[in-house]
């Protein structure tokens, strides 16, 4: 049986980026809109993230692509560098879509001002969890882990890679493929040898060392290393302890970075992992943003996707409820597909294991950023383009807090 979306309660699991579109745009149309997040409170922290591609046109549509350009985390351009610091190849922004985006901003501050631009009548409850769901002929029963039970026409989830609750309702359906890729992100003190570019540099062992500016007076920093065990269920001084052996004698920035996140407040630790789904939806239930397509930062575009995810969700259901996930889905899978198809062989390319293999990404490098592959070496960041119109918003309902657009 087709759900009977033509009322109008939607329930959204998750308000991070994919969650918060879909929460602006369901409201957008019409529908009343309750928001649940595990965390007690908003959560403003993360690392970079960038809109590109379609999503650009969506934050448009937001009427928010000032207010996030005002947001840009002031990184101008990215550089490789030796263990000594000096740089060995460059890449400046270039425009919309180079290394750095013209949208370059740090994920909270995306979310934050999303957020503040919600229509009045979303409501949030924090500090809460599904625990139960129930599927009927008429509507979706949702029973919280706070003891709340609420009834709607969709459920999205937008829980983020690990969700609990698309696990719990597609199980087997879920394929995950791990990229075997541990990243380590932190908040670290600024320093005045830190400047306006994204430093990037490899070694041997397969690792990385990241460090990028922010609108905050900080450094952004990032370990970054393959071949590694899934470190994200231990203790955080357990899994640091490991990251903290892997990177003795990794050079550079190393001991600054670790030392740095030894007192920073908002480590995070990450298993590359993508989630591929033959489908996003099921009845009433439907997937969006990395708890649907995760694409890893190997791939990029998580955020623009999961932008233009609630856009184009809100879209189909006010041209025909009854249609609109499989339309949702169609719409969208050419974009996550050709995220998701990593080139062959990249992980020995980006984190060569032995110094022959560094060497000779040492020598790629300062080809592919050369001045006469600089373009091509551009088209490699771009994701979420497409050549297809932005399906349209079909009508605005006259109860609607928010002007058409």
């Amino acid at each position: 049986m087709k759900p009977d979306m033509t009322s109008s309660r939607a329930v959204i699991s998750g308000a991070s980026i994919a969650g918060l579109s879909a929460a602006f745009w369901l409201r957008r149309i019409g529908w009343d809109v309750t928001v649940i997040e595990r965390a007690p409170s908003f959560r403003d922290g993360g690392q970079n993230v960038d809109v590109r591609g379609v999503a650009r046109e969506v934050l448009d549509r937001m009427g928010l692509f000032d207010a996030v350009k005002a947001q840009n985390t002031t990184e101008t351009g990215t550089v490789l560098v030796d263990a000594s610091g000096r740089v060995r190849a460059e890449l400046p922004s270039d425009g919309p879509d180079g290394a750095t985006a013209e949208l370059e901003v740090l994920r909270g501050d995306l979310a934050r001002t999303i957020l503040d631009a919600l229509p009045d009548g979303v409501t949030f409850r924090y500090g809460d969890t599904i625990e139960d769901v129930t599927d009927g002929p008429d509507d979706i029963a949702i029973t919280c882990s706070s003891g709340r039970s609420l009834r709607a026409d969709l459920l999205v989830i937008a829980e983020g890679v690990r969700s609990a609750t698309r696990d719990r309702l597609f199980g087997a359906a879920v394929e995950r493929r791990e990229l075997g890729i541990t990243m380590v992100f932190g908040t670290i003190p600024r320093t005045p040898a830190d400047d306006d570019r994204w430093r990037w540099y490899n070694t041997t062992g397969g690792r990385q060392i990241h460090l990028r500016p922010d609108n905050h007076g900080t450094t952004r920093a990032i370990l970054s290393y393959a071949r590694s065990a899934d470190l994200t269920g231990l203790r955080r001084a357990e899994a640091l302890a490991q990251v903290r052996e892997r990177y003795a004698d990794a050079g550079w920035e190393a001991p600054r970075v670790l030392a740095g996140f030894d007192t920073s407040d908002d480590v995070y630790l990450d298993h590359l992992t993508q989630i591929r789904m033959k489908t996003w939806h099921r009845g009433r239930v439907v997937l969006a943003g990395d708890a649907g397509w995760c694409v890893t930062p190997m791939g990029g575009g998580g955020a623009s996707l999961a932008l233009t995810s609630g856009y184009v969700l809100a879209a189909f259901l006010s041209q025909d409820p009854h249609k609109a996930l499989p339309a949702y889905e169609e719409w969208l899978r050419p974009l996550v597909d050709d995220v998701q198809k990593l080139p062959p062989g990249i992980e020995h390319f980006a984190y060569p294991q032995t110094r022959l293999g560094l060497a000779a990404r040492g020598v790629l490098d300062r080809i592919l950023t050369s001045p006469l592959f600089r373009p091509l070496t551009a088209k490699l960041t771009q994701v979420a383009e497409t050549d297809r119109a932005l399906p349209a918003l079909a009508r605005q309902p006259r109860d609607s807090p928010a002007d058409p657009g």
